[in-house]
């Protein structure tokens, strides 16, 4: 009997250090995935506080192309309304020049004026055509920043919701959850780093989901 007892003791006593073995064991896997998961959230956070920055300063830069584009019809516009004005007074002296009876002297006083106002519609049509470009040129940049300005969107909408994935896993302590919340981070970082260095991503479908 003593013999039994000295062993069932012994059997207790392994039990009870089994358990301890394995709630170390579960204290040094909850201490690890913790680490990874705060790791995660600091190098994810510091880039999406990054691609904010980066988001403002191209909001800020389509603010100021859209008003560059404002400002140059407004000056295609006023080329265009003295434009108008010179054809009018060509009209004007050219029925002037044919249906008057004028001397040489004052033809070529009426010649002169009419070969300065079509001088002028000359120039403005020039200058209308540059402003042309220019508009264009402006309205392509404006589109290049509007892409960006959704890629820096689409990154930080991603980054969030990474963040708030891994904070969950942080709390469940699920590790298939760690996977799911790096893939949605995962997918932010790379749209983030098309915004930095334009590549072509956009995928049109999350940035009508999230209105970008």
């Amino acid at each position: 009997m003593p013999e039994i007892s000295e062993q069932v003791s012994e059997a207790l006593e392994h039990a009870e250090g089994g358990d301890d073995d394995g709630d170390k064991r579960e204290k040094e896997e909850r201490s690890k995935l913790n680490s990874i998961v705060a790791a995660s959230v600091a190098l994810v956070a510091t880039f999406m506080a990054v691609c904010n920055v980066k988001a403002g300063n191209v909001v800020q830069a389509m603010g100021k192309t859209q008003i560059d584009v404002i400002d140059t019809w407004s000056f295609f516009q006023a080329k265009s309304t003295k434009q108008s004005l010179a054809e009018a007074a060509v009209d004007q002296l050219s029925l002037q020049r044919e249906t008057s009876q004028l001397t040489p002297e004052q033809g070529a006083k009426l010649d002169k004026r009419l070969e300065a106002y079509r001088e002028k519609i000359a120039r403005y049509d020039g200058e209308k055509n540059d402003l042309k470009k220019k508009v264009y040129e402006l309205e392509k940049e404006y589109e290049r920043l509007n892409v960006k300005d959704d890629q820096f969107d689409i990154s930080e909408s991603l980054l969030s919701v990474g963040i708030a994935l891994l904070g969950i896993t942080a709390l469940t302590q699920k590790r298939k959850l760690l996977f799911v919340a790096i893939g949605f981070a995962g997918f932010g970082l790379v749209v983030g780093l098309a915004g930095f260095f334009g590549w072509n991503l956009r995928p049109e479908w999350l940035a009508k989901i999230i209105g970008a």
